[in-house]
């Protein structure tokens, strides 16, 4: 359902390989504790696919970003880079590494 702040607001979908670092930084703010079942918006693509998404605002911009496992691994590793800018591995809830592109 539309909110009357919401409706004038251009929509974007951003996958978890195009994320910057401003949609990941409104992502680690408005989650801080990671998101939940509740957060997660789901809905069919054109090609009637289910895609899971979590939202996020700017003040022209609603995001809608992919949900994933690598999202979940991007968003820990952003908020411990600007905790210790040491980091350079995306650390996966599987335990594996993947290099920071």
């Amino acid at each position: 359902m539309k909110t009357q702040r919401n409706v004038h607001l251009k929509r974007v979908i951003v996958d978890f390989k195009k994320l910057n670092n401003k949609i990941l930084d409104l992502l680690v703010n408005k989650y801080p504790d990671g998101y939940g079942d509740g957060d997660v918006i789901t809905f069919r693509n054109a090609q009637n696919e289910i895609v899971e998404c979590v939202e996020v605002t700017t003040e022209d911009t609603l995001y809608l970003v992919k949900v994933s496992k690598r999202l979940v691994a991007a968003m820990e590793d952003f908020d411990d880079t600007n905790e210790s800018s040491s980091e350079k591995n995306l650390d996966l809830p599987d335990g594996s590494n993947v290099e920071e592109e």
